[in-house]
């Protein structure tokens, strides 16, 4: 999203006058707003199952449904903004989530609840880069670290905050008010958008890419819905499956085509050239789908094996986002002085080791251990995720980095949505192939586990815990698999500020380049 520079910092004094900290209370507040909407329902899926009577699969595409919805949005957000001026999209967005909110906590049944979910997806995935923008032109290019650390204060607390609130909700009242509670805070950050955010100044932006739009968006939605129904039908080789991934990867295809041969395309594919954005491209898509796919497994075994409460499910996933919140920081500023490429290989060997505990869940598994496992995970994925961005987007010009980001969320969005339906076909298929594990299953789902006979109980609340390892095994693969390109990004500060492209130019444009922080 190309945005100008904001005024700079005046005298020697950078620190964040009351001015700038007053819009980064407004941006912090819409970005928790929407951060927190991921944590708390991937805690909601086992109710959502159990509630709407229906299968683990088709549940997990109100997690889907959103991601969906998110990498349509994302590629107009920047022509969109320039367009239309930032905070106006700004408070659509807010508008937009909010609404979404409200329809989905009166959903009557999983295919309302699914389509409100689109709804929140299209005002959420315009509020982190909305936001990002608004800030750094409030800040100014000398302040805009500090602005970028405000904003990560949602990322690291998403996930520790996220899974408690949501089981609290639900036990204390129900599932509606992970939803409801939406509508106080967005219509506080409404009011307060109106009134702090500056007024916008809309400048002339290049003519929208009507074509691209109209290939990626339909394509990306095509493809990734064809691959999401692979857990709902159990093969590839269904209609349902075949037919919409197959037209969503020909428009695709034809997009691609298009922007290589477009002076200004929805996308731009030259950033391509760039051997550290490839490389990060790669890393982050097999990251991606390993970690997001996995961690949308943990609530589900605490919650149908275990027995535990949502409440306490989430609690029980609170220090995967301590870890993360111990290292994010540490590794934020080492990666500026020694590049990234140790960082993310010592983080994919932490998550590496983490996660082999799962692989081997049984029904009375060491709590202690599974916590600690989580925590180790969470170190991990502080030293991978950030350091990754860095390194896909450090060596591009300033006139780049917009670009950059915009591939980098579609490339988070996509790879979440693919990970969660290969995890969920994998669980799925594991729970069907055993007869003990589907009868305890449906058990839960129906609330008569406990009267199950005590042998039968044991073996099939072993089988289930059996089939959650058995997905594991596939996540742990693709994060090991993670270290092949991970070893070919840059290793020292030098060689993650240079790209080969730009010998002559002035180095400065890649280093003064702002940092983006990604949704």
């Amino acid at each position: 999203m190309s945005a100008p520079a904001g005024p700079p910092a005046t005298g020697s004094d950078d620190k964040l006058d009351r001015g700038v900290l007053m819009v980064a209370g407004v941006v912090v507040l819409g970005a928790i707003m929407s951060i927190l909407d991921i944590t708390v329902v991937s805690i909601a899926l086992p109710t959502f199952q159990s509630e709407f009577e229906t299968t683990y699969a088709t549940v997990a595409w109100t997690m889907t449904a959103y991601t969906l919805a998110l990498a349509a949005v994302i590629p107009v957000t920047g022509w969109a903004a320039d367009r239309f001026g930032t905070k106006r999209l700004y408070l659509a967005s807010l508008v937009l989530f909010t609404l979404g909110s409200v329809l989905c906590a009166f959903a009557w049944d999983i295919g309302p609840l699914i389509g409100a979910r689109v709804l929140q997806g299209l005002g959420g995935g315009m509020l982190m880069p909305l936001g990002m923008t608004i800030m750094t032109r409030a800040a100014g290019p000398d302040r805009v670290g500090r602005v970028m650390a405000v904003l990560g204060v949602p990322m690291l607390l998403g996930p520790i905050g996220g899974p408690i609130l949501g089981g609290w909700l639900i036990d204390i009242a129900s599932w509606h008010w992970i939803f409801i509670i939406n509508l106080p805070i967005g219509i506080a950050a409404l009011i307060f958008a109106w009134r702090i955010l500056p007024k916008d100044q809309p400048q002339p932006s290049e003519s929208f890419d009507f074509v691209g739009m109209a290939l990626l968006s339909p394509g990306l939605a095509a493809f990734l819905y064809g691959v999401s129904s692979i857990p709902e039908h159990g093969t590839v080789r269904n209609a349902e499956v075949l037919v919409p991934a197959i037209i969503g990867l020909v428009l695709v295809i034809a997009f691609v085509f298009h922007a290589l041969r477009k002076s200004h395309p929805l996308i731009d594919l030259h950033l391509f050239l760039n051997r550290h954005l490839t490389i990060a491209v790669v890393t982050m898509s097999l990251f991606i789908v390993a970690f997001m796919g996995a961690g949308l497994l943990f609530p589900g075994y605490f919650v149908q094996v275990r027995g535990e409460s949502t409440t306490m499910a989430g609690i029980l996933l609170a220090p995967q986002g301590l870890g993360a919140m111990v290292t994010m920081p540490i590794a934020g500023r080492l990666t500026d002085k020694t590049g990234p490429g140790k960082l993310v290989l010592g983080g994919i060997v932490l998550i590496a080791i983490g996660m082999g505990t799962f692989t081997q869940l049984g029904a009375d598994t060491s709590y202690p251990l599974l916590l600690g496992s989580l925590f180790v995970m969470g170190l991990g994925m502080g030293m991978t995720m950030m350091p990754i961005m860095t390194a896909a987007l450090a060596s591009l010009t300033h006139g780049e980095v917009a670009r950059g980001s915009t591939l980098m969320n579609i490339v988070q969005q996509t790879g979440g949505s693919i990970g969660t339906a290969v995890m969920s076909v994998i669980l799925t298929n594991n729970i069907l192939n055993n007869d003990a594990a589907t009868a305890y299953n449906g058990a839960v789902q129906t609330g008569t586990a406990d009267q199950l006979p005590p042998d039968i109980f044991a073996a099939g609340q072993q089988a289930l815990a059996e089939a959650f390892g058995n997905t594991y095994l596939v996540a742990i693969v693709l994060v090991v698999l993670c270290l092949v390109p991970a070893l070919f990004l840059p290793r020292s500060k030098q060689e993650l500020r240079t790209d080969p492209r730009q010998e002559g130019e002035d180095e400065g444009d890649a280093s003064e380049a702002p940092p983006v922080m990604l949704h």
